[in-house]
């Protein structure tokens, strides 16, 4: 069992990986273009049905919303910001049967905006085991998992990498969240599981792909029905990221340090939520009011001082029945193949899986 209590791991991590003047300034660290990871797992030709049910929650948390050409190649912006848009967020499915999708385990692929299908079967009894019988996993007829790769990310921001998974997966999970409330859906986030059991299930390399957060989404009244007996791996092809990656141990060391090893473990970090009382205030308090419509900033725009004529870009009104543009219409949510690993030929699996 881990330690998962003892904060020296995390203070070992955030001490070699903070920012100082010397260490900005003395970092010999340069982005090689040529060996920029890929910024999708790329598609294969084996293609499973897949639905269109959820093309409006997955565009809108993590699909590609427009792109842009430089020199050197093509940048593809996702829903949900990410920094250095590198996008190592990934997203997984696990349901049972829905309207128009059969029960399995689901990779989701922006660059074709569909579905490759992993696992054919009812596989949410395992993130049942896996959460120790969280109440909104056991009742969730679809539940989506929130991996991070290393490399992705690490390929310009090296070992801080790590902090940068807290960072991206929670503004995917703020626009996952909000589409779910404005669709009508129940949605929890869960942070704790046993991570060994949700990585076998998606059969993600743990050296370079972790499980980071689960969404549990929708309800319903009856508890899933015992997983297929046997997990086995899926061998799937292999397609790097890149020509070649660097390795920053200290991230997995960081997230091996949080994670839980069993459903005891998982109970006993649950119950023992820290107490969130704040002290009363010391001295004065100045009371926040909320301001007016005619009082927000317009056009505030990060890294760009243009103002662009105010009455030429009226605000766009937010709808739950909100589409993709034509180019992602729900026609073009479509089988996309199985999801090829990026586990490197050659590169041992570890036998354990780190956690948050």
């Amino acid at each position: 069992m881990t330690d998962n209590r003892n904060p020296e791991a995390a203070w070992t991590y955030h001490d070699a990986t903070k920012h100082s003047y010397t260490s900005i300034r003395t970092n010999p660290h340069f982005m090689d273009w040529s060996n920029q990871p890929l910024p999708f797992i790329p598609a294969h030709t084996n293609a499973s049905p897949d639905l269109e049910a959820v093309a409006q929650l997955l565009y809108l948390s993590a699909g590609i919303t427009r792109k842009r050409s430089y020199p050197g190649g093509e940048i593809y912006f996702r829903a949900a910001a990410c920094t250095g848009a590198l996008y190592e967020v990934e997203l997984y499915l696990i349901c049972g049967g829905l309207a128009n999708l059969d029960a399995g385990v689901y990779h989701f692929a922006p660059a074709e905006f569909g579905l490759r299908q992993l696992r054919a079967g009812d596989y949410r009894r395992v993130l049942l085991e896996a959460t120790a019988s969280e109440p909104a996993i056991a009742h969730a007829p679809l539940t989506i998992v929130c991996t991070c790769t290393y490399w992705r990310n690490a390929w310009k921001y090296q070992a801080r990498t790590y902090r940068h998974f807290g960072w991206d997966n929670g503004t995917l999970l703020a626009n996952l969240l909000a589409v779910a409330t404005a669709l009508g859906l129940p949605a929890r986030v869960a942070c704790g599981f046993v991570d060994a059991s949700v990585n076998r299930l998606l059969d993600v390399d743990p050296q370079r792909e972790v499980a980071f957060s689960l969404v549990a989404l929708g309800h319903a009244a009856a508890l899933p029905p015992p997983a297929p007996a046997e997990i086995s791996p899926l061998h799937l092809d292999t397609v790097p990221l890149s020509q070649r990656e660097v390795d920053y141990p200290l991230m997995r060391e960081m997230h091996a340090a949080s994670s839980l090893d069993s459903p005891e473990e998982v109970e006993t970090w649950r119950g023992h939520t820290p107490a969130t009382d704040m002290p009363p205030p010391a001295g004065p308090t100045i009371q926040l009011l909320p301001l007016s419509d005619v009082e927000i900033p317009r056009d505030v725009r990060r890294g760009n001082t243009a103002r662009p004529h105010r009455a030429s870009h009226p605000a766009p009104r937010f709808h739950p029945q909100i589409r993709p543009p034509p180019h992602h219409s729900a026609a073009a949510f479509h089988p996309a193949g199985p999801r090829h690993s990026w586990r490197a030929r050659g590169f041992p699996r570890s036998p354990r899986s780190p956690a948050q």
